[in-house]
C-alpha cells in the first residue's frame, strides 16, 4: 500500500449493496426471499481493503506468493491491541484457505478413522460436517439451555463423555454460534484442566473473537503456558471484516511438534501458498480495519437490540437468546406450539425469509432459528415483520 493518507470510506451501514449478480452464495435464491442465513455481512468491507486490492490489481500480475515479515507485524499489532494476545513468533502462525481445512487438517493429524471427536450442541454445522467427512465420530456434550434463557457446559458430561469415549480432540466454539455465548475465563480454564488430565487437544474456533459485546473475549491459548502448548487456536479476517470469499485463516500453534504435523497434512493435500489477494486484504484489515471495525460492532449490536425489543413487543411466544457475542442471534420457537417443520415452512414458504433452522446445529436445536442481523436496519425490519405477518 502507498503511504498516501486516507480516511475511511465505508461507514453507511444503511446502504442497500445489490448482491444478488454478484456470483453471492448468500442471495442464491428467489428474488422476493430475504436471506438472513448463511454467516457473512451485507456492508462493504473497509475502504482500505478495497484500496489496498485495487492496488495489488492494478499491478496485473497474479504470481506465486507468501507473506512478508509485515503481515506478521500487522496480524500480531493486531490481536495485541484488541485482544492482549502476544503471537511471540512469526513460527507460531499457520495460514490455510479457512477455519474448516484446519479442522480437518488437526483432525486427521491427531486421530485415526473411527475414533470420537467431542463438540458441544447445538454448534456450527461443519464441526459436525468435517468429523463425518474424514470418517471420525461424533460425540457430543450438549449445551444445557437453563431457566434464565443462556446456555452452560455441563462439566461432568463433558469429561464422562471424554472418558467413555477416549477423545484424543476437542472442537471448542468460542465464541459459540449459535448460542451467542462468550465463554468466562474460569469456563475456559475448567474445560482446560479437564482436556490437559485426559490427554485431550484443544482446537478452539475463535473466527467471531471481534464480535464479543457483553464482555471481552479470551483467546484460549491466552489462560497459560500449558494451556497454549496443547491447543491450537484458529482465527480469521473474514467474519470480522467481511472478506470470507477471499479465503484465509490464520492459526497459532505454540507447540512445534503440533505444527509439524499440521504442516505435514496441509502439505499432503497440495496447498501450500496462499492467495496473494488474500494476503493484502488481511494485512490491510490488520493494520487500518480498526475504525471501520469499532462501527460496525457497533452497528451489530444495535441490530441485536432492535431484535430483541422487537421480539419482546411483538412475538410474544418467541424467545431471544441473550446475544453475547457474533452479529447471529438464536430465537426459541418452542412457545409457538408448532413443529420445526411447520415454523420452517412459515417463515420460508410464507415470509419469504430465509433463516437458519437450528436442526441444523443439531437435534437439541431443532425448536430454534438463527438469524443473522448484520445488515442494514431497514431490511432487519422488513424480514421482522413479514415474520409476525404470518406468525400472528
Amino acid at each position: 500500500m502507498s503511504n498516501v493518507v486516507r480516511t475511511e470510506r465505508n461507514l453507511n451501514f444503511d446502504e442497500i449493496v445489490n448482491r444478488r449478480e454478484s456470483l453471492c452464495l448468500k442471495y442464491n435464491c428467489a428474488s422476493d426471499v430475504l436471506p438472513l442465513w448463511v454467516a457473512d455481512m451485507d456492508f462493504k468491507t473497509s475502504s482500505f481493503i478495497q484500496d489496498a486490492l485495487a492496488e495489488q490489481v492494478g499491478h496485473g500480475i497474479f504470481g506465486y506468493s507468501n507473506a512478508k515479515e509485515e503481515y506478521f507485524e500487522a496480524l500480531q499489532g493486531f490481536f495485541r491491541r484488541r485482544h492482549d494476545f502476544e503471537i511471540e513468533s512469526p513460527s507460531w502462525v499457520v495460514r490455510a484457505p479457512g477455519v474448516i481445512f484446519i479442522l480437518a487438517m488437526a483432525i486427521k493429524a491427531f486421530t485415526q478413522k473411527g475414533d470420537a471427536v467431542l463438540i458441544q450442541k447445538p454448534v456450527y454445522t461443519h464441526f459436525a460436517g468435517v468429523i463425518n467427512d474424514t470418517e471420525r465420530r461424533v460425540v457430543s456434550n450438549d449445551l444445557v439451555y437453563s431457566e434464565d434463557g443462556r446456555y452452560h457446559i455441563d462439566f461432568e458430561d463433558f469429561e464422562k463423555k471424554i472418558v467413555e469415549n477416549d477423545v484424543k480432540v476437542f472442537l471448542l466454539c468460542s465464541p459459540h454460534n449459535p448460542v451467542g455465548r462468550v465463554w468466562t475465563r474460569e469456563e475456559l480454564l475448567h474445560v482446560g484442566e479437564i482436556c490437559l488430565k485426559h490427554n485431550v487437544l484443544v482446537i478452539s474456533d475463535e473466527i467471531h473473537s471481534d464480535f464479543a459485546f457483553e464482555r471481552k473475549h479470551i483467546v484460549y491459548a491466552s489462560l497459560g503456558e500449558k494451556f497454549a502448548d496443547h491447543s491450537i487456536t484458529v482465527t480469521s479476517p473474514s467474519k470480522s471484516f467481511n472478506i470470507p470469499g477471499l479465503q484465509l485463516s490464520n492459526s497459532f500453534i505454540k507447540n512445534p511438534e503440533i505444527r509439524k504435523a499440521i504442516l505435514h497434512e496441509i502439505e499432503a493435500t497440495g496447498y501450500g501458498l496462499q492467495n496473494v489477494l488474500s494476503l493484502v486484504a488481511a494485512q490491510a484489515a490488520f493494520q487500518h480495519g480498526d475504525q471501520w471495525l469499532d462501527a460496525v460492532r457497533d452497528y451489530i449490536k444495535g441490530n441485536i437490540d432492535y431484535v430483541a425489543e422487537f421480539v419482546r413487543n411483538n412475538l410474544p411466544n418467541i424467545k431471544v437468546i441473550p446475544t453475547e457475542a457474533t452479529f447471529l442471534v438464536w430465537l426459541d420457537f418452542s412457545g409457538l406450539g408448532k413443529s420445526p417443520a411447520e415454523v420452517n415452512d412459515l417463515i420460508l414458504n410464507k415470509a419469504k425469509v430465509w433463516l437458519n433452522s437450528g436442526a441444523l446445529f443439531g437435534k437439541v436445536g431443532e425448536n430454534f432459528q438463527r438469524i443473522n442481523v448484520a445488515c442494514p436496519r431497514s431490511i432487519l425490519v422488513e424480514a421482522l415483520n413479514r415474520i409476525k405477518s404470518v406468525l400472528y
